[in-house]
């Protein structure tokens, strides 16, 4: 049975999204402000600012649900400024067509994130990003709108550049050049393929007895940055670059005289401390496995590959 759905955001997490819908023979509308996103036959892309609820409207137009994918500027003060009310319009728009809102989100907002995150841990972290995200989470709660939130880690996989297992690991790995990574590189951390994600967000989207909760999206057990670095090599057929570590505490010293550093020296926690999500209770309910990370990373770098080497 094909289905229409919107899809805000050609991102990541939208783009892969929208290609999941498509390639399973459904009708897409992608709405970006700047009409981007990937030619397919099956996707239709949209001008249309979110912020904006006449375009919100037009853009959902005939969706059985909406897949919410939008990015900001990665800082508190940009969130603060789009996400809420962006998420206000598409929640209030599709509340009126009785409609789910299928949302990525991240492992921010989670209380304690040195210990082991699970879908039913904590989520009440405050001040700076961590608390956008845990107002955001506490907003489609109380919204009246049936929605689903997808948490993953951080992300890797094809499409994946502004990310710690990004482009900047790939250049490392096919240039041969050391990898500077943000606190311990052996530590073990969660690292979600995006693919998965995708997958896991269509898959809630059709279980209304999933919605108005959280989600794991599939992910394998934690590797760390440099089994990471390592798992590309592997794939690529070359050495594996050579990994050292920034601490976090030098991240926050930079960070005092440069905004964009004091933004990721904010989430330094999470390489300076084991950051390990458990997605088994999310992957029963939604019939899921993660990919392992020799398959992923083979996808990930064969990705690179076709698009950023001659």
């Amino acid at each position: 049975m094909s289905n229409h759905y919107l899809v805000t955001g050609s991102g990541p997490v939208g783009t892969t999204v929208a290609l999941n819908l498509a390639n399973q023979g459904h009708s897409v509308t992608l709405a970006t402000r700047s009409g981007s996103g990937p030619e397919h036959p099956g996707i239709q892309r949209m001008r249309a600012d979110v912020l904006d609820p006449a375009q919100v409207a037009a853009a959902m137009a005939g969706a059985t649900a909406v897949f919410h994918c939008i990015h900001a500027a990665y800082s508190a003060r940009a969130w603060t400024e789009t996400l809420p009310r962006a998420e206000e319009l598409v929640l209030a728009a599709a509340g009126e067509r009785g409609i789910p809102v299928v949302f990525p989100e991240s492992l921010y907002s989670y209380s304690n994130p040195e210990q082991t995150m699970a879908e039913d841990s904590p989520r009440n972290a405050a001040g700076g990003k961590r608390g956008v995200r845990t107002e955001l989470l506490n907003a489609r709660a109380d919204s009246g709108t049936n929605t689903v939130s997808v948490v993953a880690s951080d992300f890797y996989g094809p499409r994946v550049e502004n990310a710690h297992a990004g482009a900047r690991m790939l250049e490392s790995v096919f240039d041969g050049r050391r990898l500077l990574a943000i606190g311990n590189p052996s530590l073990p951390h969660s690292f979600t393929y995006m693919p998965d994600l995708a997958t896991a967000m269509v898959r809630a989207a059709e279980r209304p007895e999933l919605w108005n909760g959280v989600l794991h999206a599939p992910t394998a057990p934690p590797s760390s940055q440099r089994v990471m670095a390592e798992a590309y090599a592997a794939a690529a057929g070359l050495p594996a670059p050579k990994v050292s570590g920034m601490p976090g505490g030098i991240l926050r010293a930079i960070g005092l005289v440069h905004p964009a550093t004091r933004e990721l020296a904010e989430m330094a926690y999470q390489f300076d401390s084991p950051l390990v999500m458990d997605s088994r209770r999310s992957q029963s309910l939604l019939g899921l496995s993660p990919t392992p990370l020799a398959d992923g990373a083979r996808a990930t770098v064969d990705w690179w590959r076709e698009t950023h080497t001659g």
